[in-house]
């Protein structure tokens, strides 16, 4: 009998997290023509944790380059309110054309491959494990995130 409590216990705890994921992407439409939907379920976190956490959607693609040189891709991200729902989603225009510096290389050095990410500010969103994040992109642009942390430490500043 325990051992049956136990097990019924351990479904709600691993399969309840899974049901509401997948409720919550009811809100989000299917990608249109085109166009991919990709879906990041974040881990949760404490709650003050999370608070301190920021996540940055980094949209872009692999390209042949070489290595001295910064590049990037012209393009932006913007959000959308889900009618109905409240939820945010992410929408990433067309991908512009690759720019970069123009550091004189040498003609012979050998192209590498890496990713190169849309130019600008870092496009920050709150973390929140308790909706899936999600971003429409053109087919064949990736999307990739990092997480940043604030410090737990703050600092005065000084009157001027």
């Amino acid at each position: 009998m325990n051992t049956l409590r136990l097990l019924a216990v351990l479904c709600l705890f691993f399969v309840v997290p899974n049901v509401q994921a997948v409720d919550n992407l009811k809100a989000f439409p299917a990608a249109e023509q085109g166009m991919a939907r990709h879906v990041l379920q974040l881990p949760q976190q404490e709650q003050a944790e999370e608070a301190d956490l920021k996540v940055e959607l980094v949209v872009g693609k692999m390209a042949e380059v070489d290595a001295g040189n910064r590049y990037f891709f012209s393009g932006r991200i913007s959000t959308e309110t889900i009618s109905g729902w409240g939820f945010p989603r992410y929408i990433v225009s067309q991908l512009g054309p690759l720019a970069g510096t123009l550091m004189a290389i040498n003609a012979d050095a050998p192209k590498v491959r890496r990713f190169i990410g849309l130019g600008g500010e870092p496009y920050l969103i709150r973390y929140n494990s308790r909706l899936p994040i999600v971003v429409y992109a053109p087919e064949g642009v990736e999307v990739r995130y990092r997480l940043w942390r604030a410090s737990p430490e703050s600092a005065a500043i000084d009157r001027g």
